[in-house]
């Protein structure tokens, strides 16, 4: 990961700018630099990834105008070699430096041009104006608020903007910025028209097009690990670069010391693929102990987020202290995609699409703001197979029908895409899901609830969720994670549209909790 920021006033003291830009320096320890356009600012911290040599850093310069992106851009060797022969040359090899020139031949267009995941700030030196845009999924992070005069401020993190800006929001996935507007280049989660395949070609296309996927993420001058669970998402990740790879993958997995459910399913996994695998184990101390940090870290007070960053971090936390891995790559968007333990009780087909649909415009306040902040915190970066473009456009637009739960196991066309290709066991392919939260330990969510027991009353609970008129926490739990959260981002509530939750118009998901453990068909999922 690398941090990025853009305060877009000529006006801009650099005291005030640093304060900001000085709070993501663990998302790029490797660098900083901070250039005066001549009309705002623009800083870079630098997480060497792509382009080792010091000519990778940014932010990049191309006869007045200015760069600075946080990204991957797959199949930039093809854009560099295409840019070359009108004239261009590159100093390094950092996939990133391609932006300029291609802004210069095609303008705003280049972003719907790009494989990648990315978010990036560009100063034209022509129209002395700034241009910025995130990727369609919104796995890479950029925020934006404006100052008292007016003046827009990006940057990758919302704590970047505390004190900065009146308020924070999150610059909205696969739109660009431009002469005050935003403007969408890319609907990732919009189907233009069906996809009519048939089951086996449909699971034919699923397994081929994730294969592409990771296969595009294992390029990096930087080393490279995996997180794996243990359940269907990440083993699969996992198995599939164990195939593709020379040598013996290195994977990392965590689990409460008294009740770990995964690890054990992730022993299986590596001992299957071959990986050179580590087990990190956490205590209730580790996690109560570790709660306000992974509140302040995420900048969110939803329910689910919070419990499932616990684990994440530590686990990131022990990697990057005890290796010399910089890339990880992750099993996030799956559940988003094929259906959850909730959407098994979809009404109808057209209900699943719309959920699903508004499940991945939203991936960016919750799974994916996760799996960045707990990685780049940690000063790694993360990678997201599953968060594909081709991948994600294709298993949208299959006929929804396909994809509800009529085979009695959820997520059944990603199950069968890899059945018979001997890449994992078939207790691991067929294994019921577990939430994260849950799977690293039942007791690691006990012990949260225990503790927001112990900080509130039932008097001083119901008088301090009136404090709130939007997201109103609703139970101890909710509110020591939105105390938390206002004493790091006060007022900036709405920058989350709510808590992650299943759809309790939905009969059997009018629940109080997030967890699927309180769904009536969560079943095996713990065992």
């Amino acid at each position: 990961m690398c941090s990025i920021m853009g305060y877009c006033s000529d006006e801009v003291e650099a005291s005030t700018f640093m304060k900001g830009f000085e709070r993501t320096i663990s998302r790029g320890p490797d660098d900083s630099r901070v250039i005066d356009t001549g009309h705002g600012l623009m800083g870079f911290h630098r997480l060497s990834i792509m382009g080792l040599t010091p000519e990778g850093m940014q932010p990049f310069e191309l006869d007045g105008s200015y760069a600075v992106c946080n990204g991957e851009l797959y199949g930039f060797e093809c854009m560099r070699e295409e840019l070359c022969k009108k004239g261009y040359r590159f100093a390094s090899n950092s996939d990133c430096e391609v932006l300029l020139p291609l802004y210069r031949e095609y303008g705003t267009k280049l972003f719907a041009m790009l494989d990648a995941e990315f978010a990036c700030i560009i100063y034209d030196g022509d129209s002395q104006s700034f241009v910025a845009a995130r990727d369609p999924i919104g796995i890479r992070p950029l925020y934006f608020g404006h100052d008292d005069g007016g003046a827009m401020v990006l940057a990758s993190e919302p704590k970047n903007l505390v004190g900065l800006v009146r308020e924070i929001l999150p610059f909205p996935p696969g739109h660009y910025y431009q002469d005050g507007r935003f403007v969408r280049y890319c609907d990732i989660a919009g189907v233009d028209a069906v996809c009519t395949d048939d089951l086996e070609t449909a699971c034919g296309t699923i397994r081929s097009k994730l294969v592409a996927g990771v296969h595009k993420r294992l390029v990096s001058d930087a080393k490279v690990g995996f997180l794996l669970s243990g359940g269907l998402d990440s083993s699969l990740v996992c198995a599939i670069a164990a195939k593709e790879l020379d040598e013996p993958i290195e994977t990392f997995a965590i689990g409460m010391e008294e009740d770990p459910i995964d690890l054990k399913y992730a022993r299986d996994a590596a001992a299957y693929i071959g990986s050179h695998h580590t087990e990190v184990l956490m205590t209730p101390a580790d996690v109560i102990s570790s709660l306000e940090d992974v509140v302040a870290l995420l900048g969110t007070y939803d329910i689910t987020t919070i419990r499932a960053s616990i684990g994440m971090y530590l686990l990131c936390k022990a990697i990057h202290q005890r290796t010399d891995i910089r890339v990880l790559l992750t099993g996030e968007i799956s559940d988003e995609l094929f259906g959850y333990k909730y959407t098994d009780f979809a009404p109808s087909a057209k209900a699943f699409q719309e959920e699903s649909q508004k499940r991945v415009r939203e991936l960016h306040m919750y799974d994916v703001l996760r799996a960045d902040r707990c990685i780049s915190v940690n000063s790694l970066e993360a990678r997201v197979p599953f968060g594909d473009l081709d991948f994600v456009r294709y298993v949208m637009a299959l006929d929804p029908q396909m994809k509800l739960n009529t085979y009695g196991k959820g997520k059944y066309l990603l199950r069968h895409a890899f059945e018979g290709t001997g890449l994992l066991p078939d207790h691991i392919l067929w294994r019921e899901k577990a939430a994260f939260s849950d799977a690293v330990g039942h007791s690691m969510v006990d012990y949260l609830k225990e503790y927001a027991e112990t900080c509130y009353t039932d008097e001083e609970f119901e008088a301090g969720r009136q404090r709130y008129g939007f997201a109103r926490p609703f139970t101890k739990e909710s509110l020591l994670y939105r105390d938390i959260f206002e004493h790091h981002y006060p007022g900036q509530a709405a920058m989350v549209a709510g808590f992650w939750m299943p759809n309790s118009a939905w009969e059997g998901c009018d629940v109080d909790d997030p967890s699927a453990r309180v769904l009536a068909n969560y079943g095996d999922s713990g065992k």
